[in-house]
């Protein structure tokens, strides 16, 4: 038996209006056909779940796990209503397609929207018997992200406390409910690297409810090292996205990607076995630091079509699980515990 269970798969991007893609019984079947035994629901998709429904009839949460059939409900992913519990102006608008239209411009009004939102979807995993929601942190601070100009001193403590300030809520209804929030280490967030989730985590006085969502492919299109990131937050990480993603080395392009597109960026996302990950080497860490949740398909290609990432992608995963030892390798050559020899091989009898 594998220590991380799997393979399992983000509904997210595939769904559509035609079936097998338009609602939560067809989708279900669709992926257990591709040999997936579990799937993640995006929390915000109606066709899926009625999400306020949910976090109040345990009912409902029967019926929903019935339309699955056997296919286990892995987590509900919060991400579109955790972007909007902190939004900087800049962005008002183009995150105002993530919220009902009775909400956009008025950025206020938006924000309480998504706080009972993350309510709800934590309320709704307690009735699941889930006990992790992954989602977004949100960002006040990502336009700042680059020192020019000089950031005035204090800013990003300011926008830590601020940002913590709007989870608090959030984390208190955690708490309550005994489920933790795994926050997506993710470009255009004010989480987006190790160093900034401690600043998050510290903000909030160490919430106990304060956890990681590890997807590998957000830190090679940062240059950072995707393995002893798992070996230096292990104990952290609640949730698992197995995604790919290759960096092109350019003379005309870098990180930033000079606002080119997917396909022209030195960094992309790729299908599964696709692109640089080395994904042995992050499911042995990952079982090593013992992990033993899911491991989600999150499928992003610029160029593969989703039918046949999505194929690859239960096999793929489903290859790199481990099978945990049950007897160590040199058990044969063991010897028994004996305190008189001992002694005589160290010289001290």
């Amino acid at each position: 038996m594998s220590g991380i269970k799997g393979p399992a798969i983000f509904l997210a991007q595939f769904v559509d209006d035609n079936p097998p893609y338009n609602n939560l019984e067809n989708i279900s079947s669709w992926a257990k056909s591709l040999g997936y035994k579990g799937i993640q629901i995006p929390a915000s998709e109606k066709r899926f779940i009625d999400i306020d429904l949910a976090a109040s009839s345990k009912s409902y949460c029967e019926e929903i796990r019935g339309m699955c059939g056997d296919v286990e409900i892995t987590e509900l992913a919060s991400h579109l209503f955790g972007q909007l519990v902190a939004v900087h102006p800049a962005y008002d608008e183009v995150f105002d397609a993530f919220t009902e239209p009775v909400f956009r411009r008025n950025p206020k009004e938006r924000q309480r929207w998504a706080t009972e939102k993350m309510k709800a979807v934590i309320k709704a995993s307690a009735n699941l018997g889930l006990q992790v929601v992954p989602t977004f942190s949100g960002a006040f601070l990502w336009h700042l992200m680059y020192p020019w100009p000089p950031r005035p001193l204090g800013i990003v403590e300011e926008g830590f406390k601020n940002l913590a300030s709007l989870w608090q809520p959030i984390l208190q209804v955690a708490s309550d409910y005994g489920v933790e929030l795994a926050y997506e280490i993710h470009p255009g967030e004010d989480l987006h690297d190790g160093v900034t989730f401690e600043r998050f985590l510290e903000a909030t006085g160490n919430h106990q409810s304060v956890k990681i969502l590890y997807d590998p492919s957000h830190f090679i299109l940062q240059h950072m090292d995707y393995i002893q990131f798992i070996h230096i937050y292990g104990q952290l990480i609640k949730a698992f996205h197995v995604k790919d993603a290759e960096l092109r080395l350019s003379g005309k392009s870098g990180v930033y990607g000079g606002y080119q597109n997917w396909k022209e960026r030195p960094g992309r996302f790729r299908s599964l076995g696709d692109g640089d990950i080395n994904f042995k080497k992050v499911f042995s860490s990952m079982t090593e630091i013992g992990f033993s949740s899911w491991a989600v398909l999150e499928w992003e290609c610029f160029l593969k079509d989703s039918e046949q990432g999505a194929q690859e992608g239960a096999s793929f995963i489903s290859d790199h699980l481990i099978e945990l030892m049950k007897r160590s390798f040199d058990d044969f050559a063991a010897m028994d515990t004996d305190k008189k020899r001992n002694r005589r091989i160290l010289g001290l009898e």
